[in-house]
């Protein structure tokens, strides 16, 4: 069986494919071969589930979308590497099927499924989504010739903690280039900028959405650090979490994210503010997974308001004649 003929083509995705290569493969580097096993069980199972929904309730010869890819490799790249496998491939599954099965399929769906997807098995299975993070191999080559490196069983020793103890340009520089642990594709900020570039430039992802959402990331960290609410600096605060990565892959999904060009905007501050509040009082130590999903589900209202003020007529201009008495 020729598998090109499983996929329908979407030049979209390839895009968005393409893009993922080198931080893909950067996480690799970083965590050992492990991330090759995950991806390829996660991506097996994500097209699966698929693929079974439509053979079974619209097709006797179905197509899945690429789209799915993207959602499998997303997903992986936002999972501590030591993670088991089976429970990498319980979260695509629920994340595939009832965040785009029910809806409809490819085009229909409201929430972002890779996200909610990892939402699941966050809420599911804390500990492992928590609790045991992988550190990096800096050394050449790396990870290229190794399954993976020895977890440690620290809550919360993400890069969002790490970096609250970074200081200098030193500690800037490693969360820069994301020798640090992590999840497998969220460390590096160089790799993701250069992503965000390359999905601007081509047209895939809209620099509206990623730009208002991380300035306004910006402004109420440093509010929040101007006022006391938060021990760490902005300048910490953008280089460590998954903002920065949850904003060019997850938010500009153009599924679930609005379709004005105004709504893209407003979007993206709200993004940007919730991810913020919910890591300075939330229960949670990140929050761009639940602001993101939180954002989807207001998407269909904030492109019905900003439509309505499109179309709100302009006040008549005055004629200067008077009524006569």
């Amino acid at each position: 069986m020729d598998l090109s003929q499983l996929f329908i083509k979407q030049n979209l995705m390839r895009k968005v494919l393409w893009s993922l290569v080198p931080i893909t493969a950067y996480g690799v580097y970083l965590f050992g071969l492990r991330v090759l096993m995950l991806l390829a069980v996660v991506t097996v199972a994500g097209v699966l589930t698929e693929y079974l929904f439509l053979k079974w309730g619209y097709k006797k010869s179905p197509k899945v979308s690429e789209a799915v890819l993207v959602s499998s490799i997303l997903y992986t790249l936002t999972l501590p590497p030591a993670i088991p496998a089976w429970m990498a491939v319980v979260g695509i599954i629920f994340g595939v099927f009832f965040g785009k099965c029910v809806f409809g399929g490819f085009g229909k769906y409201v929430f972002n499924p890779a996200l909610l997807g990892r939402c699941f098995i966050f809420i599911s299975f804390p500990v492992h989504m928590t609790a045991h993070w992988s550190h990096p191999f800096m050394t050449f080559p790396g990870g290229l010739t190794r399954w993976g490196g020895a977890a440690d069983s620290l809550t919360g020793a993400t890069p969002l903690t790490v970096g609250d103890s970074i200081h200098g340009f030193a500690g800037h520089l490693n969360l820069f280039f994301g020798s640090i642990p992590g999840s497998i594709g969220e460390t590096s900020t160089l790799l993701l900028l250069v992503a965000a570039a390359y999905l601007i430039v081509t047209r895939t992802a809209s620099w509206k959405i990623m730009a208002a959402g991380l300035v306004s990331f910006l402004v109420f960290s440093s509010a929040f650090f101007l006022v006391g609410s938060t021990g760490t600096p902005p300048s910490i605060a953008v280089l460590s979490g998954s903002i920065l990565f949850g904003l060019v892959f997850m938010a500009t999904d153009p599924i679930s994210a609005p379709k004005l060009e105004s709504s893209k905007l407003v979007y993206g501050v709200l993004i940007g503010f919730l991810a913020i509040v919910i890591r300075v009082y939330g229960n949670f130590t990140e929050g761009v997974m639940f602001s993101i999903l939180i954002a989807n589900t207001f998407v269909p209202l904030i492109d019905r308001h900003m439509q309505a003020l499109g179309k709100r007529p302009e006040a008549q201009p005055s004629s200067g004649k008077k009524v006569a008495s």
